[in-house]
């Protein structure tokens, strides 16, 4: 069998709610006979956490999220990488990606490899970031520290947001790049330039996890005020998921229709978003719930009749990829509405399997939403369709057969 190389895995912040697909990938990884060492630049937030997050046996090391914060600990690994010749021969890359963007995030990640470098994992031959910016902005720099390799795994926000020069860099140096929506590859795949090697693997679920829902749905229409249409979404309250198109789509929708709305997620625009509730005077049919683990999650998708999330593209290039919650969600049969931006079509096509329409339309928004919503025929139609493409196509285990079988190739080429 090939070899497999001990990982040190990069990661923004862990364990984070928001991130289920990458706890299956390094619990999938685990699995897989792969030995893992975490490194976080941030501690965690979220109060709560998921299952999975406790069957993951890798340790975790946290850089220091801010140099000023350990300043002993970062003189400490400045110290060695004083004395490191490949520390000098880094520099010139690092100052001119200065000149380019003059921050203290630069300098923040060189400090936080020089760190990594000092406390490195015991056994660690191989680095693998997940987001093509800051995580990946440290792995390359610790990459020139050490001479261990690095690779990576692009999804959203990382590529959308990140200048197409130093996506460009970071493609050629390493070893491959894995992402997970077409568009996202094809983007890469243009920046890599034939310099770079780029793979599209989407993240798919644990379908273990998200086994078919085993009830039936009400054909709920709207029409019975006392049993009203359970509209749901998942997603941090941020303004690429477009949560205030999709309270205004509520509020256009006909007096005669009964519908409740439960929210699931923290995030900093909720302080905006419960006032425009309030505005638009639905604010008595939504609930709030705060953030929730996956199998509270997988509860209300249960108990839900319509899955609802307007997302968009932010004037700065943000953007989901493919929402991992609208395919937990059409696994549970859930109909969808949503947008056709980025990754969603790759899973949903309006008409077919779901309901889609343009971002940042409102109106187009409510118009989908009353279709579905009179309309539970069709809602458990493509429900169905949606999740038997989603069994079909997006099990986690086929991923995670495409990581390994690319760390293996990799490691088994740099021994050569």
């Amino acid at each position: 069998m090939p070899e497999k190389p001990h990982l040190i895995v990069l990661l923004k912040g862990y364990p984070r709610l928001s991130e289920t697909f990458i706890a299956q990938e390094l619990l999938g990884l685990e699995k897989a006979g792969f030995r893992l060492s975490l490194v976080s630049l941030r501690h965690p937030t979220d109060k709560k956490r998921h299952p999975v997050h406790d069957e993951i046996r890798a340790p975790v090391l946290y850089l220091p999220e801010y140099l000023h914060e350990e300043p002993l600990r970062v003189i400490a690994a400045l110290g060695r990488a004083l004395v490191n010749r490949h520390f000098w021969s880094l520099l010139p890359r690092f100052f001119r990606h200065l000149a380019r963007d003059i921050s203290r995030n630069r300098f923040r990640r060189l400090g936080q490899a020089a760190v990594l470098v000092a406390e490195w994992p015991e056994g660690g031959e191989w680095l693998h970031a997940h987001f093509i910016h800051t995580p990946c902005s440290v792995a390359a720099y610790a990459s020139a520290m050490t001479g261990v390799p690095y690779t990576v795994s692009a999804h959203a926000k990382d590529i959308w947001t990140s200048p197409d020069w130093e996506l460009a860099d970071k493609l050629q140096r390493a070893r491959w790049t894995v992402t997970c929506t077409a568009s996202g590859y094809e983007h890469l795949k243009h920046l890599a330039a034939g310099r770079g090697v780029v793979h599209l693997s989407y993240h798919g679920l644990d379908l273990s996890r998200f086994s078919p829902f085993p009830g039936t749905r009400l054909p709920r229409d709207g029409s019975d005020p006392h049993d009203p249409v359970r509209i749901v979404s998942v997603g941090r309250a941020v303004e690429k998921k477009g949560y205030d198109i999709l309270l205004k789509a509520l509020s256009k929708l006909p007096g005669d229709l009964h519908w409740r709305f439960v929210h699931v997620g923290g995030g900093g625009e909720l302080a905006r978003l419960k006032p425009l509730a309030e505005s638009l005077k639905i604010a008595d049919r939504i609930t709030w719930k705060g953030s929730l683990d996956q199998l509270d999650v997988l509860d209300l998708y249960r108990q839900s009749d319509l899955f609802a999330l307007a997302c968009r593209i932010t004037a700065d290039g943000d953007r989901d990829g493919l929402p991992n919650v609208i395919v937990e969600a059409s696994s549970q049969g859930l109909a969808t509405v949503s947008t056709h931006i980025s990754g969603i079509p790759e899973l949903l096509t309006d008409g077919e399997n779901g309901f889609l329409t343009a971002p940042d339309d409102p109106d187009a928004f409510a118009a989908a939403l009353e279709k579905a919503i009179r309309n539970p025929d069709l809602r458990q139609t493509y429900g169905a369709r949606a999740e038997a493409k989603v069994r079909a196509h997006f099990d986690y285990h086929t991923s995670i057969a495409d990581l390994g079988a690319y760390f293996e190739s990799a490691f088994a080429a740099e021994k050569r």
